[in-house]
């Protein structure tokens, strides 16, 4: 190897290694939910509810920041800074754990659900007798625990990260094949709300599944994981600012493909297979095949972190170190992966039960935003580096956002 390649390659792995983090949460937060939600709001209300995506993408990263910003001065990750530094801290921190996980099982039950229902179409695609979904859902169960169990999933992610680029890229030539207003666009960035049954809901899911609670709680780990100190304060920062604005890019690309086809088409997107009228544009069996391997790995990838997610807040909140291959861990590991079979016994179909996740997401937002606001002004806690005015007006904002989300998932809700 020469001295440019090493010199080249070194760059690269700076590069990564900067913003890695960032990269982890993206690929956590870019799942089917964010798939099903960004599509099922372009395809009922085209561009106007983008206003929402962009303030969610917006208070996304000021919360990322903030988090980060108190993992990077205690060293300890936000559990147990919560449970640790307020008087009824064990209670909220708890809650935060218990809602957590109960909104991460759902979200569960509903990515299974939709890549047992797209890999269902994609055998029948290929001339295949209809397999029941509960089969499929079975093989996929037995297949990630086996990785989960050896911790050994890393090549795997790899090869379902292949898949997703290959769905956003053909998501990106699609954008460009419908060609969507840029008037339409502009008037989605002025907040109203369609008087419609489920409006509601849709912009609670929408922020449920970008402004995600499990996010900020999951960074305070990420970043503790990677040695970071008050020294990479800077670069914490834009490495949330790169994460943010790649969610609200990847996100606002699917809902005006979403707007370009099934909003043109009059499909409103309640069942799973409406998802192949995405790629319409680019048509035919190829195109079909390539949405439902995005889809499915975007799905299978996202599972991983929400298996793992009882077991590492119940580390975060004890203050413990993360060992998956230690016998909590993989009770934990199997007792979250049999929820895969909920929508096997559910009437709601999977893309309901994945918007009803992501609005319950939302009202734990207010549970997150509020104690970080408070430890990032404690002069005991933060000492020199407690917030500036602009951050406490930021964060303030994100409190505010976060009480009228959960208001429209309560509403929605009940």
């Amino acid at each position: 190897m020469t001295d440019h390649t090493k010199s080249m390659s070194t760059r690269i792995k700076l590069a990564i290694s900067a913003v890695g983090p960032g990269l982890f949460l993206i690929g956590y937060n870019i799942g089917t939910g964010s798939v099903t939600t960004m599509a099922k709001s372009g395809a009922e209300y085209g561009m106007n509810l983008f206003w929402a995506l962009v303030l969610s993408c917006v208070f996304t990263f000021v919360l990322m920041a903030a988090y980060g910003q108190v993992t990077l001065v205690t060293g300890k990750t936000a559990l147990y800074n919560i449970k640790t530094q307020f008087t009824w801290g064990k209670a909220l921190a708890l809650y935060v754990l218990a809602a957590l996980i109960i909104g991460e099982l759902l979200a569960l039950m509903g990515v299974m659900g939709i890549v047992a229902d797209l890999l269902q179409e994609g055998l029948k695609l290929m001339s295949f007798p209809t397999v029941n979904t509960f089969w499929i859902i079975l093989v996929l169960v037995i297949g990630l625990y086996a990785l989960l169990w050896h911790g050994r999933y890393q090549v795997f992610e790899k090869v379902l990260t292949v898949f997703v680029l290959l769905m956003g890229l053909c998501f990106v030539v699609v954008l460009f094949m419908v060609k969507p207003s840029f008037s339409a666009i502009v008037r989605g960035m002025i907040p109203s709300i369609p008087d419609r049954p489920g409006a509601f809901g849709i912009v609670a899911a929408m922020a449920g599944t970008t402004c995600s609670a499990a996010v900020f709680v999951m960074r305070s780990t990420v970043v503790a994981e990677k040695g970071w100190t008050i020294a990479n304060l800077a670069g914490e920062k834009k490495d949330a600012f790169v994460s943010a604005l790649m969610m609200l890019i990847l996100s606002g690309v699917i809902m005006a493909v979403s707007a370009g086809t099934l909003n043109v088409m009059g499909i409103k997107l309640n069942n799973t297979v409406d998802m192949i009228h995405l790629f319409q544009p680019i048509g035919g069996r190829a195109a079909a095949f390539i949405l439902i391997l995005g889809i499915t790995g975007a799905g299978l990838s996202t599972i991983f972190p929400i298996v793992l997610i009882a077991p590492w807040l119940i580390c975060d909140y004890t203050g413990k170190p993360r060992n998956i291959r230690s016998p909590l861990f993989r009770a934990l590991m199997f007792a979250g992966i049999l929820f895969s079979f909920g929508m096997v016994f559910l009437e709601q179909r999977p893309p309901a039960l994945m918007i009803f996740s992501q609005a319950f997401q939302a009202c734990i937002l207010p549970a997150v935003a509020v104690p970080i606001w408070i430890l990032i002004n404690r002069t005991s806690l933060m000492k020199d580096h407690r917030a500036g005015r602009v951050m406490n007006g930021a964060l303030m904002a994100s409190i505010v956002f976060s009480l009228v989300m959960t208001y429209f998932a309560i509403v929605e809700l009940l």
